[in-house]
């Protein structure tokens, strides 16, 4: 970042899309890239990403999931053999000349790994000692629809986990499916701070090939919902056509099932949106790469002493993730700056008066609070205002989200809803043509998921006027 560099020249509520793309760049999460489609994940962002997997790495080891890696080319021949699946992902492919000698076929780069995985599980599963198998793998994913990138959220080539894994029955699927998503409702709550709508996709919205497909939805402040991951039960369609089978207790072959579920770098772009202001990134201390920035106010006569409180100061904060700005052909305002635009949780400033005083200066990112504290207690407020600030962005984030919601069963209230980028909970039939029908309709918006557990609906769909079969919520996407 250059010193006459300029903020972020656009306000989040009056143009979101320019915003957005100004705090990624300008907060140097991530880069555009020459190749049409793609981009460039600076360290910046990178890290963040790697706060994510080294948590839920953390959650897989206790889970009883192994990590592994699979191939990014794929044999054409795979994706025939499950038609659906096939079909679902056919206008996202990216394919590349197979030259090898004598070879027939294309090969797919990777838009999602089933087919790849479950050949091979065909060789590895031959009885019941081999079930449940349970393995994750973090790679990259092309999928060939997007022409212009939008960072994090849009773009031919990403990073994901995608887990895969293959049980004996139905009911440990069925357990284990929503487990993984539950996993993820922890993380993104707990962690990144954002609230989430969660429950099961429409049977045109879910996965292709797959039994039933569950869901978790944040909602954005521009009034579109974005996906953060999901878990799907593939049934044992799959199964059956790469011949995967076990001989059970009974000593007799049976078809075993299958789930996949997966989160994706879209993660980070939900964080910029759900909690950046004005003046860039706010990130949710557990998640941000630094969680406190020191900043001394150095001068020429005061340098060595200023430096020397500082390292006190940051060896009294051992275990957190702090970061000492003493560059000194910055001036302090500057980086006040630029470690605002980049969301860092604290700041902690420090001058030769402070030291006189046996203090330094806290100002919290989420606010703008300033606070004055005593130099020997300052592990102690930093953890104090840690805490306050992540349960501050999700308290803010979880009112914003509940305020939204606009319950029908008046197709004309939904159309006003949707046209003021409002969640809807309606009730629906569920069925796919009653679906394109509102799609088209409202521009844009469809079912985002059937909330979990619910009771007999009596009502008919807010739309086609049939019997609704549950309430769904409804908005615009990403």
């Amino acid at each position: 970042m250059e010193k006459d560099e300029k903020g972020i020249t656009v306000k989040k509520e009056q143009d979101m899309p320019e915003w957005y793309g100004q705090a990624v760049f300008k907060g140097q999460l991530a880069d555009y890239s020459p190749v049409r489609g793609t981009m460039i994940i600076r360290p910046y962002g990178y890290a963040i990403w790697q706060n994510i997997m080294d948590y839920f790495n953390g959650r897989l080891k206790e889970l009883k999931v192994d990590n592994a890696y699979f191939p990014l080319f794929i044999p054409e021949k795979f994706f025939k053999k499950e038609a659906e699946h096939a079909k679902g992902f056919a206008p996202e492919v990216a394919w590349v000349e197979n030259k090898d000698e004598g070879a027939t076929e294309r090969l797919a780069i990777r838009p999602t790994s089933e087919t790849i995985m479950y050949d091979a599980y065909s060789r590895w599963i031959r009885s019941h000692r081999d079930l449940p198998l349970r393995i994750n793998q973090w790679c990259n994913i092309v999928r060939w629809e997007v022409k212009d990138v939008k960072l994090f959220l849009r773009s031919r080539e990403f990073l994901w986990q995608e887990g895969h894994c293959v049980y004996e029955t139905e009911e440990e699927c069925d357990k284990e499916t929503m487990m993984y998503l539950d996993e993820y409702t922890k993380m993104i709550q707990d962690v990144l701070a954002i609230p989430l709508i969660t429950g099961k996709k429409s049977d045109k919205e879910k996965f292709a090939g797959s039994k039933y497909t569950t869901t978790i939805e944040a909602f954005m402040p521009d009034g579109k919902f974005l996906q953060c991951g999901t878990s799907h039960n593939l049934g044992q369609g799959f199964a059956k056509a790469f011949g995967i089978s076990y001989i059970g207790k009974d000593e007799k072959k049976h078809i075993p099932w299958q789930n996949s579920w997966g989160f994706t770098t879209r993660l980070v772009g939900a964080l910029v949106m759900q909690h950046g202001d004005d003046k860039g990134l706010v990130l949710p201390p557990k998640i941000a790469p630094i969680q406190a920035v020191i900043v001394p106010i150095l001068f020429e006569k005061t340098k060595e002493a200023t430096l020397k409180e500082t390292e006190k100061i940051k060896k009294a904060l051992a275990g957190y993730r702090v970061h000492v700005d003493d560059r000194d052909e910055y001036s302090a305002g500057w980086k006040y700056h630029e470690w605002e635009m980049k969301g860092i949780p604290l700041r902690i400033e420090i001058g030769p008066k402070d030291i006189e005083k046996k203090q330094v200066v806290i100002v919290r990112r989420d606010t703008g609070q300033k606070e004055f504290v005593k130099a020997d207690k300052v592990k102690e407020t930093v953890k104090l205002l840690l805490e306050e600030i992540q349960n501050h962005l999700f308290d803010k984030a979880h009112e914003f989200m509940k305020r939204q919601i606009v319950e029908t069963d008046n197709w004309d209230m939904l159309m006003k809803a949707i046209d003021a980028r409002k969640i809807v909970f309606a009730p629906f039939c569920g069925k796919k043509d009653c679906e394109d029908l509102i799609k088209d309709k409202t521009k844009g918006a469809n079912s985002r998921c059937f909330p979990f557990d619910q009771k007999n609906v009596d009502k008919n769909c807010v739309h086609c006027g049939k019997k609704a079969s549950q309430y769904a919520y409804f908005g615009k996407n990403y």
